[in-house]
């Protein structure tokens, strides 16, 4: 039986592309002198860590990945945060489910702070026994560790009672470090090919599928 959902944030309940990816290229610009003519070819910088994305992205060193987080930062702390919607649906998707009696997390790679004010702002933080997210001093911030600590801060259930919900591979994978079940959403950033690498244990195309996709669960 399924008591608890996990939920990422960027590309699960918002849609977060044009702050993430206005953010990154003035910290590329910033920081590297790269000019990007085309936000769309940033999009793989929404979901993982930020760091990592500096270094498998661009290729840079830490140092410089370092320097164009803080650059990132500064203007999504201002600006970029709040360049987001919220997936139509979600917040009725929210509604039912904590209705029917699920405890709902947040579980992103994100920093927590940020998330927070995120989610306060459109409305969201409403539904969350726990919004949890990484650190600012990087002490969480793979997916694998913010679920452990999501996990720790809920009073470590019984994990096969929990699902991850997200739209990225770190999502399924991150889960799967702690033998929690995850499904793949397909409105969001990732691919069905990239859920299925992953072994997403489902996948969801749209909000609507996600009540009978999590409904699933219960029965097996």
């Amino acid at each position: 039986m399924i008591r608890t959902l996990f939920f990422d944030l960027d590309g699960t309940l918002t849609d977060s592309k044009e702050g993430i990816t206005k953010c990154v290229a003035e910290a590329l610009h910033t920081v590297c002198g790269i000019e990007i003519a085309d936000l769309d070819t940033l999009t793989c910088y929404i979901g993982p860590p930020l760091l990592d994305g500096f270094i498998e992205n661009h290729h840079l060193d830490r140092e410089t990945a370092a320097q164009c987080r803080d650059v990132y930062r500064d203007r999504y702390g201002e600006i970029g945060l709040f360049e987001n919607r919220v997936y139509d649906g979600i917040p009725e998707l929210l509604a039912q489910l904590k209705a029917q009696g699920f405890t709902l997390c947040v579980a992103t790679s994100k920093p927590e702070p940020f998330a927070v004010r995120i989610l306060e702002r459109f409305g969201l933080a409403q539904y969350f026994a726990v919004i949890s997210g990484a650190t600012m001093d990087g002490k969480i911030g793979t997916k694998g560790e913010v679920i452990a600590n999501t996990l720790r801060r809920i009073g470590d259930p019984d994990h096969s009672e929990i699902l991850m919900i997200g739209d990225r591979n770190h999502d399924i994978l991150g889960a799967h470090e702690y033998d929690i079940r995850a499904i793949g959403v397909l409105y969001g950033f990732g691919s069905r090919e990239e859920f299925e690498k992953a072994q997403a244990d489902a996948i969801a195309e749209t909000v609507s599928d996600l009540p009978k996709v999590i409904a699933q669960f219960q029965t097996i």
